[in-house]
């Protein structure tokens, strides 16, 4: 192993010893009291099985030897990427009866587009979802009915929330159901370009819509190296998907194929079938370790600099930011996927995809392989692929050699030595900035500071012409507790423009960008937040500020007297969004936590191990 993975490895065991031994001890506990409806009075237990249109069903669930299957589900058809869900719920469950089990839908959770919401109110709401998502999951769960779960989810929060929320039911087995990217649509540089273009107001509203619509075309995910898909690969990585299956198309007979196989190994890792193997035995600090090598080595989305931290304190695990920067200096930076190249996941998938991945990254001594999945013990079952011999579904050795080092690359031969995040501090806080698609010259920016309050605010300087020079945009009061933490990602064309037209341009903010942040350097998640006391908050235009992505320095150039003397700006008086719902979510983001420590409702519970 590479001496680096295994510290950050042991100190993350130790400062999460008490707390992953609390989780442990209730995981443990509630799994030595058995099948869960076999405790229930008859009236429960009628009620349980009374929606069973099968028989069958409801004989075999009187049954404690066999196993009952809860399927929870993020399905929608607004969501192009979960549509094809709308079909699993009868396929799992024809599979389960097959190996003398039993599925029922235990419950859908709310799955919101990213895409959709981008620049509206309702993107206030996105944060928030992932922790709605997990309490939803906890209510599927919450009938007691169930000897293990699958869960069907792919978006940006959904996957985390839903992680969140197995992870408190860690003593039951599970598997993520993935759905597959949508076919490629038209080239990602000229999609860019489409926008680029409009936002310069040389292309037409008809013309970016037309460019649109051929790019995200299809039921399945989005082709973009975004959140949703950088998801597919932390589960995968994490063992929780079954090998080589996050980027199968969807409505394929392999696609059917594999839903059909999670069922049946669902439901032989539970009691019943003699191999139990419950999520908790699974996601272990070197699974974690492995989650973040896998984001660090393909350039993958700023957001699971939260979502990481937040579903590894569901498991009792405390990783911080610095961990995940450590780790990203010696991983080095394998893959090329739009925003930081110009292949999509579909093109990824075909030069090698995660089962070369896999291998070049163990060969490097940079994953750890003594690790549960539900395939089975070691991680080494993740090089392989699975085919179609005839009807029978079968898993062969994938490619040992890229098949398209363009897209990606083994660790002798890498696009960078390093995998591109780094944590920034200073005396304006502490961030995030992803590197990987930001050219070497403009990863250090010294430029006078241009306030803004939110992001309407930066198009409307930019449509005036007022940002015709180089500038360090500060987008503040974009935190969890001040407006639940949207995506900026309506940003990146403007500051795109700008730079392409010379300027040195920067963005520091307390909100997120993307999965799709791109090439202009972002310090993002500052914190604390401008609303919480943060530093943001004193900034005023025309200071100077330093963005230095290879040291990792984030600082107004001020004297430590006068910077200490200025008065913090107050949240400006609410600008939009009212009949959206935000007013219902006041008190979660009350709630929320720092950004380092994954802005969520749940982590200082999860730490302390409280009861709430």
């Amino acid at each position: 192993m590479h001496p680096r993975v295994v510290e950050v490895t042991e100190r993350l065991i130790e400062r999460s010893r008490d707390s992953r031994a609390h989780y442990l001890a209730l995981m443990q506990a509630a799994a030595v009291e058995g099948p869960r409806r076999g405790q229930l009075q008859c009236a429960n237990f009628a009620h349980g099985v009374a929606g069973c249109t099968s028989g069958d069903d409801r004989q075999t669930l009187r049954l404690m030897n066999e196993a009952n299957v809860a399927i929870v589900s993020a399905y929608n058809d607004m969501l192009s990427a979960h549509q094809p869900y709308e079909r699993f719920p009868a396929l799992i469950k024809q599979a389960l009866r097959e190996v003398g089990s039993v599925g029922q839908f235990a419950g859908g959770v709310p799955a919101m587009c990213d895409g959709v919401t981008q620049g509206e109110p309702g993107m206030e709401l996105s944060l928030a979802s992932r922790e709605v998502i997990a309490m939803s999951t906890a209510i599927a769960l919450s009938h007691n009915m169930f000897d293990a779960a699958m869960y069907l989810g792919i978006c940006d929060k959904i996957v985390p929330g839903l992680l969140i929320g197995a992870l408190r039911f860690g003593h039951l087995p599970a598997i993520f159901v993935p759905g597959g990217p949508m076919p490629s649509g038209i080239p990602n540089k000229q999609k860019a370009q489409v926008r680029q273009l409009f936002a310069e107001g040389k292309a037409s509203r008809e013309e970016l819509l037309a460019s649109e619509m051929q790019s995200y075309h299809s039921p399945g995910t989005c082709t973009f190296y975004g959140t949703a898909n950088t998801n597919q690969v932390v589960v995968e990585i994490m063992g929780l998907h079954l090998p080589g299956s996050s980027f199968v198309n969807p409505g394929t007979p392999l696609r059917d194929a594999l839903t059909r196989e999670a069922a049946h190994q669902v439901a032989r890792m539970t009691i019943q079938a003699g191999q139990y193997l419950p999520l908790y035995r699974i996601i272990d600090e070197k699974a974690i370790v492995n989650a973040v090598v896998a984001l660090n080595a393909t350039g993958g989305s700023t957001n699971h600099t939260l979502h990481i931290p937040a579903f590894a304190r569901a498991a009792g695990i405390q990783l911080t930011w610095q961990d995940m920067a450590d780790l990203s200096a010696v991983v080095p930076s394998l893959a090329r996927v739009y925003p930081n190249g110009q292949a999509d996941v579909n093109h990824f998938h075909a030069s090698g995809g995660v089962a070369f991945m896999v291998h070049t990254l163990l060969e490097a001594g940079l994953l750890h392989e003594d690790v549960e999945t539900v395939a089975g013990p070691g991680l080494r079952r993740y090089t392989r692929e699975p085919f179609l011999d005839g009807e029978r579904l079968v898993w062969r050795e994938g490619p040992r050699q890229s098949l398209d080092e363009t897209i990606l690359r083994p660790v002798s031969r890498p696009f960078s030595e390093e995998g591109g995040l780094r944590v920034l501090s200073g005396n304006l806080g502490r961030a995030v900035l992803k590197v990987s698609a930001v050219e070497l010259r403009h990863r250090v920016i010294e430029a006078p500071a241009r306030v803004f309050n939110d992001q309407a605010e930066l198009a409307q300087a930019f449509a005036a012409g007022e940002l015709e020079r180089d500038f360090v945009a500060v987008v503040r009061f974009q935190g969890p507790k001040a407006n639940g933490m949207p995506e900026l990602h309506k940003l990146t064309p403007y500051l795109g423009v700008l730079q392409d037209r010379g300027y040195k341009v920067a963005l520091v903010t307390d909100g997120r960008m993307s999965g799709a942040s791109g090439k202009v350097a972002a310090a993002i998640h500052v914190c604390p937040e401008a609303l919480d006391g943060g530093p943001l908050a004193r900034v005023m235009d025309g200071d100077i500020i330093r963005v230095d992505g290879e040291t990792g320095h984030l600082n107004v150039l001020l004297g430590d007297a006068e910077w200490a003397g200025r008065t913090a700006a107050s949240l400006p008086g609410w600008y939009g969004g009212e009949g959206c719902g935000r007013e219902l979510f006041g008190f979660m983001r009350a709630a929320f936590s720092s950004a380092e420590s994954g802005a969520s409702v749940f982590v200082d519970g999860f730490a302390a191990g409280e009861r709430r």
